[in-house]
């Protein structure tokens, strides 16, 4: 059922979608329920202590709109023409971040929740269809809100992986000799008892999960940065940073910590698109 509505839902003008991002979800979710807007706050204090008070209130609206932008964009990519997401999403450097992949047997593409990153699911799109791209995801409780998720970021190439499954997964691609790169959303909160690197992220002592490193550390892949700016509504520009070409001769930690510095950078750039109700900066370090 849910999957069906979304279908139908996605067959809508991009414009219907921004109006009821405006009229009905910003002003429900901002006004009405205040989705987490106590970790909204309570983020940009942190991120921003140098700030007023209207300053972080700026970017807390700016980051609402741009998060209800995120639902509608997602439901209407599920519908859209490749033709218009290629028109949407423009890349810089890709080409060059392909052939250096392709030739290294594969590569690991990090970035953070910035933008629309449901929109860059469909990279496969851009990429040679000599490789298999492995989706990175968290498997959702609801199993209906589950489904769309996997059609979601399935319907264009890319292969969905449970998060806890992907080092099985390439394992068996890399025995295989097949060519893969790996997706990843990297800035999710790892738990105090997991393995991580703690880096000052945004004024914070923050955990990063060191599972993408180890990842290229091991099968020798490239590492690239998605580096996303939104220029105008609907349209992002995508910028390709080689984190490391050469992960074999980087030092352990390295590749982790210039991950964290590249999405700092990019939060810094245009803070509102950045996923602030996450509470990201729950866990200390013990």
């Amino acid at each position: 059922m849910l999957l069906h509505c979304a279908t139908l839902l996605s067959r809508l003008p991009l414009k219907v979608h921004y109006g009821l991002a405006d009229c009905l979800l910003f002003p429900l979710m901002y006004h009405v329920v205040r989705y987490r807007r106590k970790t909204v706050d309570k983020n940009l204090r942190l991120a921003f202590p140098d700030k007023t008070d209207k300053e972080r209130a700026s970017i807390a609206r700016g980051f609402y709109h741009q998060f209800c932008d995120i639902l509608v964009e997602t439901i209407y990519s599920f519908g859209c023409a490749d033709e218009e997401l290629r028109q949407r999403v423009v890349f810089e450097g890709l080409e060059e971040a392909d052939r250096l992949m392709q030739q290294a047997g594969g590569g690991v593409f990090l970035l953070g929740h910035t933008g629309n990153w449901e929109w860059l699911v469909n990279l496969p799109m851009w990429l040679s269809p000599e490789m298999k791209h492995l989706i990175v995801y968290k498997r959702l409780r609801n199993k209906a809100a589950d489904r769309l998720m996997l059609a979601v970021r399935s319907k264009r190439g890319g292969v969905c992986v449970d998060k806890k499954q992907i080092f099985r997964e390439t394992e068996r691609y890399h025995a295989a000799q097949t060519p893969f790169t790996v997706f990843l959303v990297g800035d999710q909160k790892p738990r105090p008892d997991a393995r991580q690197q703690w880096l000052s992220f945004l004024h914070q002592e923050t955990g990063f999960f060191t599972g993408a490193e180890a990842l290229s550390r091991k099968y020798g892949l490239p590492v690239a940065y998605l580096h996303i700016n939104r220029p105008q509504r609907g349209c992002y520009k995508v910028q390709v940073h080689m984190l490391t070409v050469t992960p074999e001769s980087s030092a352990e930690g390295e590749i982790t910590r210039a991950y964290a510095q590249a999405l700092e950078q990019n939060i810094l750039e245009q803070p509102e698109l950045w996923l602030w109700s996450h509470n990201r900066f729950k866990w200390k370090r013990p």
